[in-house]
């Protein structure tokens, strides 16, 4: 298979004139209801899951205000630079949110702009992707806007997609960015323009953009060579090198910047976060798990979808190779996903970009499929496709279900049980703003601490990190005990046992506890309220102790009760030294 280097783009029909515009009309109309109705069904689902953004996204917002106040790339003003996120381009454009006045300024329409701002942009970069994919769909289908709101339909039925795309995290950029990166590898292809310097330096300049956006987004740097070399001829085999180098110097430049940038920054090659988190080799196990996307998709949707594939591979075709090129990102999708480290946040967070792609690439197939085959194949396929589709809705509907009755932590939630907390302990023990609490929740907290952070779990901290990646929990319990000796501790969940501070002698010895909250029930629900908070002994006395108890059990456990059933709550604008009334 070969893909010629020069020229036009052939149209669909050669023989045919190009349509009047009295006919065109229509299908721009149709193409823009094609794409804002896909936005529209997936603003809907993200509605249902409220206010709720996840704590984690809040590490990100505070390093967008603290970059926008100009205090730097820092986690609070005044620390010392850490690089607690990993999503460069995502912090920037919340940053820029900030500057013009859309974020982290108080509330816009009466909504906390914390929360609204980043669904906001969530939404606009699905309506981008939406629109990539009607370009994309073009050239490949004589329906361009049915395949882009089967698309979009389709995205917007997923769960995954929707809950993680506006969770405050970077995923809907992400998403946007492997889209314009597919869709511009199709189009190039299409068009003979693949070997063109300006297709060759635009895709490394969109990988190098994912890569900022997601450190696993470095995989896309291969997309232009690897689909060079599917289409490779032997007779522009020095063209076709040529091309790739220049997508690989498109991408190395701003992706290397950034990485000497953070070298003398922040003294690592890597993000903290990676070093924290210890991303290990992936093991031969790891190669069943495309498996749990099909098992949430749905076996029989997926089976029909592939099925649809093989019937227009098997036929030499332009769409055929529309369809191969498409592979190409949708394959180092998959593999980021095998690579990447089971995630606790569930719902399958890093399987963002392939849904994406899989939702387009499966819109083309299913509607090319249903026209290239003969009447009787068309009812078993629409036959095959319902029956799929059904069993598909009622999966994802009980994911959606669950996870919106069940989410992980929010930052609201955290902001209003921990930093609340924290700054009214800090007040009465009189603590100055150089003052540390160790903890775990780290986003709520940090846009809401009026004390410096001190993240136990490693993302915010690079001492923490480093014990963290070498596993040397006694190591990290030195360094809390020994050296960093914050004046307050709070745990949440399983991380006091995790980390054998309630083995330590020390733990007991050198701090005092103020307030606890035991697991009961169901701990999937539960163990955001089981909490911790201690104070370091030789800052109280007993009564002081007791007026940090006091206040603990007048303030606590209304916020306590409220999160049991109140998970998907918004809350007031989070700023430094917030505190219950």
């Amino acid at each position: 298979m070969s893909v010629a280097t020069t020229g036009t783009r052939p149209a669909l029909s050669p023989d045919s004139p190009d349509p009047p515009a009295a006919r065109r009309r229509p299908g721009k109309l149709a193409a823009v209801a094609a794409v804002l109705g896909g936005t529209a069904i997936i603003a809907v689902h993200a509605s249902f899951y409220g206010h709720w953004l996840i704590d984690d996204a809040a590490i990100t917002f505070a390093y967008s205000r603290d970059l926008a106040d100009g205090h730097g790339l820092v986690l609070q003003p005044g620390a010392a630079p850490v690089e607690g996120y990993s999503n460069p381009t995502w912090m920037v454009l919340l940053a820029l949110g900030k500057l013009v006045g859309l974020f982290d300024h108080g509330t816009l329409f009466g909504v906390n702009d914390q929360v609204l701002f980043p669904k906001a942009l969530a939404l606009a970069c699905c309506l981008g992707i939406l629109v990539l994919f009607y370009f994309g769909a073009k050239t490949l289908s004589r329906r361009p806007a049915l395949v882009t709101f089967v698309a979009g339909a389709s995205l917007a039925a997923i769960p995954s997609f929707v809950i993680w795309c506006f969770s405050g995290l970077e995923n809907s950029f992400y998403a946007l960015t492997v889209a314009a990166l597919a869709v511009l590898l199709l189009r190039a292809v299409q068009s003979g323009r693949l070997l063109a310097h300006r297709v060759a330096a635009g895709t490394g300049l969109i990988a190098a953009a994912a890569a900022l956006t997601r450190p696993d987004g470095v995989i896309y740097a291969g997309a232009y060579a690897i689909t060079v070399a599917v289409f490779l001829k032997r007779d522009v085999l020095g063209r076709s090198v040529r091309t790739a180098v220049t997508s690989v110097v498109a991408f190395a430049v701003p992706f290397g910047a950034y990485v000497v940038f953070r070298w003398f920054e922040f003294g690592r090659l890597v993000p903290n976060t990676a070093v924290a988190k210890g991303q290990e080799p992936p093991t031969l196990d790891d190669l069943a798990a495309p498996g749990q996307i099909v098992d949430y998709a749905g076996w029989l949707v997926v089976a029909v979808a592939v099925a649809c594939l093989v019937v227009l591979l098997v036929r030499p075709s332009r769409l055929r190779t529309g369809l191969i090129a498409l592979l190409v990102p949708f394959g180092l999708a998959v593999v980021a996903f095998i690579v990447l480290e089971y995630d606790w946040m569930g719902q399958l967070r890093f399987a963002t970009p392939v849904w994406t792609l899989g939702a387009f690439g499966g819109a083309i197939v299913v509607v090319e499929a249903l026209s290239a085959v003969r009447v009787r194949g068309r009812v078993v396929l629409a036959c095959l496709l319902v029956v799929g589709l059904v069993s598909s809705v009622n999966g994802l509907y009980a994911q959606g279900t669950d996870y919106r009755a069940n989410t992980k932590t929010a930052m609201c939630l955290v902001a209003e049980r921990d930093a609340q907390a924290v700054n009214g302990f800090a007040d009465l023990l009189r603590l100055p703003d150089s003052a540390q609490v160790g903890l775990i929740d780290l986003g709520g907290t940090s846009l809401g601490s009026r004390i410096r952070v001190l993240d136990l779990a490693g993302l915010g901290d690079k001492p923490i990190a480093d014990y963290l990646h070498r596993a040397d929990l006694k190591g990290l319990r030195d360094y809390v005990f020994t050296q960093a000796k914050p004046e307050l501790i709070t745990f949440i969940g399983s991380w006091i046992t995790t980390l054998r501070f309630d083995k330590d002698p020390r733990f007991d010895r050198d701090y005092a506890t103020i307030f606890v909250n035991q697991p009961t029930g169901n701990l999937t629900v539960d163990s955001r309220n089981w909490v911790s908070y201690h104070v370091r002994r030789d800052l109280v006395d007993p009564a002081k102790l007791a007026e940090l108890q006091a206040y603990a059990q007048k303030t606590l456990p209304p916020v306590l009760e409220l999160n049991k059933t109140a998970g998907l709550r918004g809350c007031a604008p989070i700023q430094p030294g917030i505190k219950a009334a």
